[in-house]
């Protein structure tokens, strides 16, 4: 103790150790709020990633799945009347 008080110097002692553990586990505890942020986050970025790419599969099928009703519905016999004129055989 530094100078006497009223105080019981067993009281002071021991607030005095107290707020040195409390000044000494400071940086921990913001390490480990950093970290749970951190993780947090990356967690959600990870997520969000997977979301989009399965969004971006159900429109790639999608557009797929047009385009081959596109190319199966274009009629037939449009395709042979423009051979047979192309190869001459009218």
């Amino acid at each position: 103790m530094a100078f006497p008080t009223a105080v019981n110097s067993q009281i002071t002692d021991s607030v005095s150790q107290v707020n040195t553990k409390v000044l000494g586990d400071a940086p921990a505890v913001a390490m480990g709020n950093l970290f749970v942020a951190t993780s947090q986050a990356l967690g959600n970025a990870a997520h969000n990633a997977t979301n989009n790419q399965q969004q971006s599969y159900v429109t790639m099928q999608a557009a797929t799945t047009m385009g081959v009703s596109t190319l199966l519905g274009v009629d037939t016999a449009t395709t042979g009347v423009a051979t047979k004129s192309i190869l001459g055989m009218a």
